[in-house]
């Protein structure tokens, strides 16, 4: 017979793990062909999002509703309902849609990934398509930064062992099932299943999100359009978002990037941070090597968010 001690835990872990996946939503999205995005991310995108607050707003990723014209979400009885998009954070990654229509499920509470200790267990639930929700559990094994190929950083992310088990922006809960990040890449790698935006780039800044649909009380930052490769000791020019600055202004696919205004570029870190010294709009000045010469290429900068709005 069951011991009663563990019936009351296993219980209780089965109920707390119907509520996260009762208020985790399927997303749906259409981008126009136009879109500067659509050449590289789709036209139709589905990814996953959750409710956090009763006001019908669903956090999820932002690469998930980039260019959208129109959004929809599903629950759980594959329930369709329309929904808008409401707020989209470049520097973070995440992003806010609202539903049109009551969802009747209660919402998640927020959690914080600086409350986190190593080690400690997660839990990641996703969509699956329409009304589909799957599961997965692990631990925390970072805080460390990361930084991407598509001229993105964070100072701390959430790296956790759990394995997105469905489309990315699901909620990354803890053992309370508070949302402590917004899933956004599979990584696949041993100790590094998943790695997850932290939630409090949404919940510490709601409000301003929710009003302006933007974070307007950080500065802005440049953006030039390209793709990176970090290989040891260099950062390679992989790709060019078409129409970009990097495009426009001469940067191709294979330089290899020796020093951004005269400062060197080692690490692609580094590469981001001499970029991000300046506003939108300045020139920030590549010496690459290309075909065996050193060549200095002149950008001038664009804001991301006009680009992609």
């Amino acid at each position: 017979m069951l011991d009663p001690r563990y019936r009351f835990y296993v219980e209780a872990r089965l109920g707390l793990l119907h509520k996260v996946t009762r208020s985790t939503l399927t997303l749906t999205a259409t981008i126009p062909t136009s879109h500067p995005s659509a050449a590289v991310l789709g036209t139709t995108r589905s990814g996953t999002g959750c409710l956090v607050d009763d006001d019908g707003h669903i956090l999820t990723v932002n690469y998930v509703v980039l260019g959208a014209t129109a959004v929809s979400v599903a629950d759980c009885e594959g329930r369709a309902i329309p929904a808008e998009l409401i707020a989209q954070d470049f520097a973070t990654g995440v992003a806010v849609v609202r539903a049109a229509a009551e969802l009747d499920i209660a919402p998640l509470a927020p959690g914080d990934s600086r409350d986190l200790e190593i080690g400690e267990p997660l839990f990641i639930v996703a969509s699956a398509g329409d009304g589909e929700r799957r599961a997965n559990s692990g631990v925390l094994t970072s805080l460390d930064p990361f930084d991407a190929y598509w001229e993105y950083r964070l100072e701390r992310a959430v790296w956790t062992t759990c394995a997105n088990p469905g489309l990315g922006g699901g909620p990354v809960c803890n053992r309370f099932g508070e949302v402590v990040g917004v899933a956004s890449l599979n990584l696949g790698t041993i100790g590094r299943a998943t790695l997850a935006i932290p939630a409090e780039n949404y919940f510490d800044y709601a409000d301003e999100l929710l009003t302006h649909g933007r974070r307007v009380s950080r500065p802005k930052r440049p953006w030039v359009g390209m793709f990176c490769y970090a290989l040891p000791g260099r950062t390679v020019v992989a790709g060019l978002v078409p129409g970009a600055p990097a495009e426009d202004c001469g940067l191709e696919v294979g330089d290899v990037i020796a020093s951004v205004d005269g400062r060197p570029v080692q690490a692609r870190a580094e590469l981001y941070g001499h970029i991000w010294r300046h506003d939108p709009g300045e020139i920030v000045r590549f010496d690459v090597y290309r075909e065996g010469k050193m060549l200095s290429v002149p950008v001038r900068s664009t804001d991301v968010e006009e680009f992609f709005g």
